[in-house]
């Protein structure tokens, strides 16, 4: 209890001082945001020719200055700002990491409250960590899969345009116009990269970071091949749209052989708990010992983690790549 409380009072103060740094750091931020674009105003005339430009600036990943600039040393937070990125999330890196410290405390507080367990304390505190970016990540995970649903029509458009005459160019602003989001966010994006001077080849590298999905890599190396080889690049739009449809019906007959296993992963992740909570309401006395023991939390900690374990084989075995 006495740790937890340490620990409590030790995020409190950082908080505190991140704040109070950020409010004594604004106008010297504003300040070397001046001189910055003073500066590259200057040194424009001195830039060589082939030098390549930046199109976007670099996102902060806190408002506060002080901890946008601790956090980008880190390449790890960098990494956390592109996936809420990829997960369509207006959340910066820096309120990610606070909300995670956030729900890491109040996790292990209440659990130790209410379990009256350090060892209960530990471990909600390790599932109050990983909550928040296990929600950015599935948001991310969903994102994709409705952007992979929605990506062959997408190609479809992109071959209509270009076989009616339209500039590739131009058939990507007609995607963005067209299709639903996320296609349309990322099309829109790819389409204002090249608009504003960058060029194609680097606005389509972008796109496959910005959506790291084999169908897209697919789709910017044939569009990459066509501009440097030529072709009909209609006719390898369509190829690549039947390819696209044809693997997602090979996935819905791996997902509906595969539907056992999925059941028997489900059943034994919610039948614990279920025997559990049943217990609880008609004989707690012969579960109590589990929850007032310190054999009992040690049981639960166990159990909790070879669960774990258990769901990630299961999940290994009955995913298939397509």
């Amino acid at each position: 209890m006495q740790i937890l409380i340490v620990l409590m009072v030790f995020v409190v103060v950082t908080v505190a001082v991140f704040v109070i740094a950020s409010l004594l750091d604004q106008r010297s931020a504003r300040a070397r945001l001046l001189r910055d674009r003073l500066a590259s105003v200057q040194k424009a005339a001195e830039r060589e020719p082939n030098q390549e430009l930046a199109l976007l600036r670099d996102e902060m990943l806190s408002q506060i200055p002080a901890l946008d600039n601790l956090l980008r040393r880190s390449t790890q937070i960098s990494n956390l700002q592109s996936v809420l990125a990829q997960a369509g999330m207006e959340t910066r890196a820096g309120t990610m990491v606070l909300l995670c410290v956030l729900s890491a405390v109040t996790f292990g507080f209440l659990a130790v409250v209410v379990g009256k367990s350090l060892l209960f304390g530990w471990v909600a505190l390790i599932v109050g960590a990983v909550l928040p970016y296990a929600y950015a990540s599935f948001r991310r995970t969903r994102r994709f899969g409705k952007f992979e649903e929605l990506f062959p029509e997408a190609i479809d458009t992109l071959a209509r345009a270009v076989r009616a005459g339209h500039a590739f160019t131009t058939a990507l602003e007609l995607i963005s116009n067209e299709v639903a989001d996320p296609v349309s966010t990322e099309f829109r994006k790819l389409f204002e990269e090249q608009k504003f001077g960058m060029p194609v080849r680097d606005a389509l590298l972008n796109l496959t970071e910005r959506v790291p999905l084999v169908d897209v890599k697919f789709f910017v190396t044939a569009v990459m091949l066509q501009r440097e080889t030529g072709g009909n690049l209609a006719e390898i739009l369509d190829n690549l749209s039947y390819m696209i449809r044809e693997r997602f019906k090979i996935l819905r007959q791996v997902k509906v052989f595969t539907a056992q296993g999925r059941l028997t992963m489900l059943l034994l992740m919610a039948l614990p708990p279920a025997i559990v909570v049943v217990m609880l309401v008609m004989n707690p006395s012969f579960i109590r010992p589990l929850f007032d023991d310190p054999i009992g939390h040690s049981l639960i900690v166990a159990g909790l983690a070879l669960q774990t374990v258990g769901y990630f084989v299961i999940r290994r075995i009955i995913q298939i790549q397509v």
